[in-house]
């Protein structure tokens, strides 16, 4: 290693271990998830990131991941402009890409980690690329009334996206966050943000709206790892009890979010970036685990997201939902119990008699 090598390095060992002055502003020690400087996850042995430049060497010299079959190419629908633009009626759901979709309940629309631009990445020349388009474009989405963040990496929380959809709404637009992610929307000038630590709610037009915990970290650079929280997002109407899952690993946490929330109609769980499971296990659920958490929430239906749109993991773009349809064969679910839908694809919802 060279003397300009070496002096960098130790400007980021400098860095880095300068990232524990920073006090958490909410830090309640009576809280387990709090640190004095951010947040953690429940359960100590969920040690994410060890590894990372061994798995990355590893899948360079593997050629991994290889790529999806020509058919993911078609893996689009036209969205149904017309269903979108009527007021919010009956239940729907419309998977936009990756982790955004689309929940019309309560007579409102909402948005789940939106994200419209062609990279997950702090700049626009690097970075996972979107392999498939939005399936609906931001300018052709219907009034969205709110939006819910589940944790700050670049996939899930897309400055772009935010920022337009905030002038696009004239500033109605609300935002439902965890904790320290208000202070990066004031940033943008955004104040209609309701910022939530996990178990705490908030509510619009009737609406409410619970950050529930999840295994999971939290970063935008590298000196700011953890120093925000993450979480699932339970939305519940009169309609509707939906649940969002953002990022997670499994963990006994959604059992514990069915007893105080649920059963849900609806969950939008992951089931992408799952390779290799010895580095991904404690933070991304392979489709076995996303039907183990379907089955924990008790939720009479899920859709797959966070896959087919970023190359961020070994398997191919493609592969989950073939993993998903095994997964649900050896759990003896029906296709319907746990499903996917193409890019842009909509699939109105009908609560069961008696549904509550």
């Amino acid at each position: 290693m060279n003397a300009a090598a070496v002096g960098l390095a130790g400007l980021c060992v400098l860095l880095l271990t300068g990232c524990g002055m920073h006090a958490n502003p909410r830090y309640d020690p009576a809280r387990p998830h709090h640190t004095p400087d951010g947040f953690r996850n429940i359960d100590p042995d969920a040690r994410i990131g060890e590894g990372f430049w061994r798995w990355q060497w590893a899948r360079r010299t593997a050629g991994l991941p290889p790529p999806p079959a020509a058919s993911h190419r078609d893996w689009r629908v036209a969205p149904d402009l017309a269903l979108l633009q009527t007021p919010a009626g009956n239940p729907s759901v419309t998977w936009i890409g990756h982790a955004t979709v689309l929940v019309r309940l309560g007579g409102i629309n909402v948005l789940t980690d939106p994200h419209f631009s062609e990279r997950a990445s702090p700049v626009g020349f690097a970075g996972p690329k979107r392999f498939h388009p939005p399936g609906v474009a931001l300018s052709d989405l219907p009034a969205i009334h709110a939006v819910v963040i589940s944790h700050s990496h670049y996939d899930h929380l897309d400055v772009d996206s935010v920022r337009l959809l905030h002038q696009r709404s004239g500033g109605s637009l609300h935002f439902f966050v965890p904790l320290g992610l208000k202070a990066w929307f004031a940033d943008l000038g955004i104040d209609t943000v309701t910022e939530l630590d996990w178990w705490e709610q908030g509510e619009l037009g009737g609406v409410r709206f619970t950050l529930t915990p999840v295994q999971h970290w939290s970063a935008r650079s590298l000196f700011d790892r953890n120093r925000t929280l993450w979480g699932g997002w339970a939305i519940r109407a009169p309609d509707l009890n939906f649940y969002f899952a953002g990022d997670t690993g499994y963990s006994g946490d959604f059992k514990e979010t069915a007893r105080r929330l649920g059963p849900f109609d609806l969950a939008a769980l992951p089931i992408g970036a799952y390779a290799p499971r010895w580095f991904m296990r404690a933070q991304h659920v392979d489709p076995a685990e996303a039907v183990q958490i379907h089955r924990d929430l008790g939720a009479r239906q899920s859709l797959g997201v966070h896959w087919g749109a970023f190359e961020m993991a070994d398997e191919a773009l493609d592969q989950a939902p073939h993993d998903l349809a095994a997964a649900r064969q050896a759990a003896g679910l029906a296709e319907d119990a746990f499903f996917v839908l193409r890019v842009g694809e909509t699939r109105r919802l009908e609560r069961p008699p008696g549904g509550g």
